[in-house]
C-alpha cells in the first residue's frame, strides 16, 4: 500500500476544504470498498478524509412525500429501520441482502453507492494490464476472458463489467435522487443520471466532480413502493453477488386486476442498475396475472449481447423478473 495522508473532518465544509486541498483526495466513511481497492493497487488516493464524524448525515426521515436516508446512514440501520421495514420493503430488502452482517455494520449509504466492480480484471492490476476502466486505453480483457459475471446490458467494446450495487437497483426502480454537497448550493442528482454507461469511458463511472461529497439519497413514496420486493439470485445463499436480481413494486386499480403502476429495475446483469422500462410499458393497463407478467417479462433482456460464458444471464433475468413480480402480486 501507498503512502497517504490521513484527515479527519469534523464538518462538510472542512471535508470540502481538504479534499481541495488534496489532488487525488477520496472521502472515508465505512471502507469496505476503499480500503479493499487500496490493498488491491486500484485506488492510490494522496489523502483520506474521514467523514464518519460530520454531524447530521445518518439520519433517516420517513415521511409522507419521501424517505430521505443520509449518506452515513449504516446498511444495517437503514435495512432495520421499522417504517422501512414495513411500509417500504424494497429498500430494506435490498440491503439486508447486499452483503455479510459484518459489512452491514461498517457500511454507509453513500459508499454503497459509489462501490466498483467485482470484475477479477478491474480489481487485479498486478496480474492483467488490460482494463479500460482502471487503465484507459489498455482494452477490456474480459471480452475474451472468462465473463460468466459480467454483464448483458449497456456494455460497449469498451467494458462489460457489472455494477455490483443491489440497494441502487431499488433506488434506479423508484425515481430516487442523490443529494451532494459542493461548497454550493446543494445539488440533486436524478439516479438515472447518477450511474453512467462504459461507452468509450468505463473510467468515469458517475457525474460527481473532484471533491464532491454524497450527502444524502431521496425516494419518492408511491404505492408500488409500499407493495414492493427484492428478488436476488446468486451462486449461493449466503453473502455473494448477484447473478441477475430484480426490484420490482406493484399498484393495481380498484378492480384489484388492472396495473396502474408497475416498476421494474435489474441488477447483475448490467453494467448500471437497469430501469426494464419495456416491461413496464407492456404490463401499465393489462390485467395482473401470470401468463401477461410472464411474456412482459420476456422483454427485460431485450437487446442483451452476450460474451459467450454470460449467455445464461439472458434467459435468467426475465424468469427473476416475473417470479419477483408474481411474488409482490400475490400469485407466486
Amino acid at each position: 500500500m501507498n503512502n497517504f495522508e490521513y484527515v479527519r473532518a469534523t464538518a462538510i465544509p472542512d471535508a470540502l476544504r481538504a479534499a481541495a486541498r488534496q489532488a487525488g483526495s477520496r472521502f472515508l466513511a465505512g471502507g469496505t470498498t476503499i480500503v479493499d481497492l487500496m490493498k488491491c493497487g486500484v485506488e492510490v488516493p494522496s489523502a483520506l478524509i474521514d467523514i464518519t464524524r460530520l454531524p447530521g448525515l445518518d439520519t433517516i426521515e420517513a415521511g409522507p412525500a419521501s424517505v430521505r436516508i443520509g449518506a452515513l446512514s449504516k446498511m444495517s440501520d437503514v435495512a432495520d429501520h421499522p417504517t422501512i421495514r414495513k411500509e417500504f420493503p424494497v429498500l430494506s430488502e435490498s440491503l439486508w441482502r447486499g452483503a455479510s452482517a459484518q459489512l452491514r455494520n461498517m457500511a454507509t449509504i453513500g459508499g454503497n453507492l459509489m462501490q466498483r466492480t467485482r470484475c477479477s480484471y478491474f480489481r487485479e492490476p498486478g496480474v492483467y494490464g488490460a482494463c479500460n476502466k482502471r487503465n484507459p486505453g489498455s482494452g477490456c480483457a474480459a471480452l475474451e476472458g472468462v465473463n460468466r459475471g459480467h454483464a448483458v446490458l449497456g456494455t460497449s467494446p469498451s467494458c462489460i463489467a457489472a455494477n455490483p450495487g443491489d440497494f441502487a437497483v431499488a433506488l434506479v426502480a423508484f425515481d430516487a435522487a442523490v443529494y451532494v454537497e459542493n461548497g454550493k448550493p446543494q445539488r440533486r442528482i436524478p439516479i438515472d443520471d447518477f450511474f453512467l454507461l462504459p461507452g468509450n469511458t468505463p473510467d468515469v463511472e458517475h457525474p460527481l466532480s473532484s471533491g464532491e461529497l454524497i450527502v444524502a439519497v431521496e425516494v419518492p413514496t408511491s404505492a408500488a413502493l409500499r407493495r414492493s420486493h427484492y428478488l436476488k439470485v446468486r451462486d449461493r445463499e449466503s453473502y455473494e453477488f448477484a447473478t441477475a436480481s430484480a426490484a420490482v413494486g406493484l399498484e393495481l386499480e380498484a378492480d384489484g386486476r388492472t396495473i396502474r403502476d408497475v416498476r421494474v429495475a435489474l441488477g447483475g446483469i448490467a453494467t448500471r442498475p437497469w430501469r426494464a422500462r419495456t416491461v413496464e410499458g407492456a404490463l401499465v393497463g393489462r390485467t395482473f396475472d401470470e401468463p401477461t407478467v410472464r411474456a412482459a417479462s420476456r422483454l427485460a433482456t431485450e437487446g442483451a449481447v452476450d460474451h459467450g460464458e454470460n449467455r445464461f444471464k439472458i434467459d435468467l433475468a426475465p424468469r427473476v423478473v416475473a417470479r419477483a413480480l408474481l411474488t409482490v402480486g400475490g400469485i407466486a
